[in-house]
């Protein structure tokens, strides 16, 4: 089993940065990639970002990109979202997830995730 834990969500006004931190623990030897999504009320899971654990390959959904940054730090387990000229419509609990090798290769789409974290709610104030 997998355990991941999100921290580093709040409340910012809009223009200003926040950066979500996601621990994994427990039987991570075998990650393939790492991802995050953020729901809204009255809303679907929505694709923000993602990276392959080996090559560090990245992803994202076209309303972050320029503005949200993902990395990972293998030796800590960890990946992080740095978040950038944040806007009111960033404003979401947001999850991460890790998917295991093999299986569907879509990491845009929450299914083929096997771990999701709790969520942190990240609230962008105008």
């Amino acid at each position: 089993q997998v355990q991941l834990v999100e921290s580093g969500g709040g409340l910012v006004q809009a223009g200003g940065s926040l950066r979500l931190s996601c621990a994994a623990s427990g039987r991570t030897f075998s990650t393939y990639a790492m991802g995050w999504f953020r729901q809204a009320p009255g809303q679907e899971r929505d694709f923000v970002a993602a990276i392959t654990w080996s090559a560090g390959i990245t992803y994202y959904s076209d309303s972050v990109k320029g503005r949200f940054t993902i990395s990972r730090d293998n030796a800590k387990n960890t990946v992080y979202l740095q978040m950038n000229s944040l806007k009111p419509e960033d404003t979401a609990v947001y999850y991460c997830a890790l998917k295991r090798p093999g299986g569907i290769f879509l990491l845009r789409q929450p299914t083929p995730y096997d771990y999701w974290g709790q969520g942190t709610q990240v609230t962008v104030s105008s």
